[in-house]
């Protein structure tokens, strides 16, 4: 997962780059067209599966505002006074 995700980065990226060099080249709607399926692919591909695979095994109550997790803060911060 880790190299499919550096992968499809490192492809946007460059699909990014031809869209700036197509728009560089007066042809505005072709690079318009790249830059905007990069975008997409970026929004719409890259950041789920990198969420996906960063968060997966964590428990999603240890990142919430819970009374437990408030409690627990303010008693860290106490001892550290």
């Amino acid at each position: 997962m880790k190299i499919f995700l550096k992968i499809l980065f490192i492809s946007i990226v460059v699909a990014g780059c031809v869209g700036y060099y197509f728009k560089f080249r007066e042809d505005h709607l072709t690079g318009d067209r790249i830059i905007g399926i990069a975008v997409l692919a970026f929004s719409f591909l890259l950041m789920p599966l990198f969420i996906f695979h960063r968060s997966k095994g964590k428990q999603l109550k240890d990142y919430t505002f819970t009374k437990e997790n408030l409690d627990r803060m303010n008693e860290k911060k106490n001892k550290n006074q």
